[in-house]
């Protein structure tokens, strides 16, 4: 009989920060493509099985009129599964039902690198108090919006007013167009 291999975390004094970055293994991820076909069976898995509470909120979340910005189930992101997660906001939600903090905060550290942010929501709360679930998703939703907004603003713009030496628009124009004819 072979030993069962297991999770064991490392300290964090070994890490360095290094939490998970992008580069060109794995779907993008420093993960192997073995790992996440893996997480993504497992994924498949937890949607087909679903608890109670992933019942519940994600018959409200159909209910719900989000516009843009949907909600998919057990998304494998990097080399977590989140229970739902809405890409264009970078918003992650995980239903507590374990207690497991030490992995779930840095699991939190290495999607807060790649910019998500993860709501964690208690299996119990959802259950008995869906109404003041559904605003803590909404507050979490705005917050979302208008910090990519102002991230949006801030960035310097690519499409910048370009002008000729007679200080005539020329935005848009292609290789025919905008041109003098002689």
């Amino acid at each position: 009989m072979t030993d069962r291999k297991t999770l064991k975390l490392r300290d964090e004094s070994d890490q360095d920060d290094a939490a998970a970055t992008l580069n060109k293994k794995g779907r993008g991820w420093k993960i192997s493509e073995k790992r996440l076909d893996a997480l993504h069976d497992r994924a498949r898995k937890m949607r087909r099985h679903p608890s109670e509470a992933h019942k519940a909120l994600a018959a409200r979340f159909a209910k719900e009129d989000f516009g843009k910005f949907k909600f998919q189930k057990q998304v494998v992101i990097g080399s977590a599964i989140m229970d739902f997660a809405s890409h264009p906001l970078g918003l992650a939600i995980d239903i507590e039902e374990a207690d497991d903090t030490e992995l779930a905060k840095r699991r939190d550290k290495s999607l807060a690198a790649v910019g998500i942010e993860v709501l964690r929501l208690p299996a119990q709360d959802i259950l008995d108090d869906m109404e003041a679930v559904m605003k803590t998703v909404f507050a979490a939703m705005n917050a979302r919006y208008r910090e990519k907004q102002e991230n949006r603003r801030s960035r310097p713009s690519t499409h910048q007013r370009r002008t000729d030496s007679r200080g005539t628009d020329v935005r848009g124009t292609g290789p025919r167009e905008g041109r003098e004819r002689r």
